[in-house]
Order: C-alpha cells, then structure tokens, then sequence
C-alpha cells in the first residue's frame, strides 16, 4: 500500500478571500501490479498553460493516474520507489507501462533497465526521501534526498539500489518531442 502525501490546496471563497479547500492524503494514486511497493500519487494536473485551474472547488487530479502530462499542461505527483531485489525477476514492461497508459513510452531494447522509457515532457524530480539511481542510456547517478534532477525528454530509468523505499517528488510539464 502506497505511504498516503499529504496535499494541501489553496482556493477563493465566494467574496474572493483565499481559502484552504482541502487538507488530506491524496486519493489519486495508482500501485502498480508489476513491481509490488511502486506507486504513483497524483497531486495536482493542469489542462493548459497558462494554468486555468486557479477559481472553483473541482479536484484536477481526479481522473486516471497516467505517465504524462496532458498536451500543454502539468502533473505535480509523488513516486514511491521500492528497493529492488538483485537478481531478481524483472517487472512485466507492457504490464507495466500499459497501466499508466505509457506504451509508446517504452525503450524497446530496454538494455538498461526493464523501466528505460522516454516521454515528451521536462520533468523536475526532487528527492524527498532515501536514495536513487537516475539512469540515462550513458551513464548514472546517485540522487539522495534534497538532491533535484531536471530531466528533459531523455530516455531514463530509475533505480533504487538501496534497502530501504525512496520518495521523488516530480513535476512534468508537456514538452515538444525531441
């Protein structure tokens, strides 16, 4: 089961006042069958840049939890990573990448890693906590809390390599494909 993340969200009252609309765990996550402990926790999604979602009590991030951001807009979500088992039997890539709706998004030669894939999208991925490996086709490294990555429409994978779960928090912006 997914540790819950708290999310706090910010709105307007009926005379314009700013208010806190909810304060809880975020409701908006997907576990994936594929690799037991990995879990996805949306936090926030917008449609469109400039964002419109800044008036109303609608939750953006009640919908299905994908890997990409819609075209032009944004998810603000928390990843979960367990710690993988040398030796191990590999997770079922199209199990995998078809629950988050990511197919297309698939390394096809995965020699890496089973999780190599490459979105359209930058991505700022922050260590909360624990440590992970970032793998790009050439090269790693290791990230540990407080540690940023900007990742920009690479093709990468990630690994964590220790005993223990990592937190990254992420925010993915729809981008051109490279």
């Amino acid at each position: 089961m997914a540790r819950p993340m708290r999310r706090v969200v910010t709105g307007h009252n009926a005379q314009g006042k700013s208010i806190f609309l909810t304060d809880g765990p975020s409701s908006h996550v997907l576990e994936l069958e594929a690799v037991p402990g990995l879990a996805l926790t949306d936090l926030w999604v917008t449609d469109r840049a400039p964002a419109g979602g800044n008036v109303g009590t609608a939750d953006p991030a009640a919908r299905p939890v994908v890997l990409e951001p819609p075209s032009r807009g944004t998810i603000f979500r928390v990843v979960d990573f367990p710690p993988e088992r040398p030796g191990g039997t590999p997770p079922d890539r199209k199990k995998l990448f078809g629950a988050m709706g990511a197919d297309h998004a698939m390394d096809p030669s995965a020699a890496r890693h089973p999780a190599m894939h490459k979105t359209s999208t930058v991505d700022y991925a922050l260590v909360v906590d624990g440590e992970i490996w970032a793998l790009m086709d050439e090269g790693e490294r290791l990230l540990r809390a407080g540690d940023c990555l900007i990742q920009r429409g690479t093709n990468h994978a990630w690994s964590n390599r220790s005993d223990r779960p990592c937190r990254v928090a992420f925010v993915l912006v729809s981008a051109e494909p490279v």
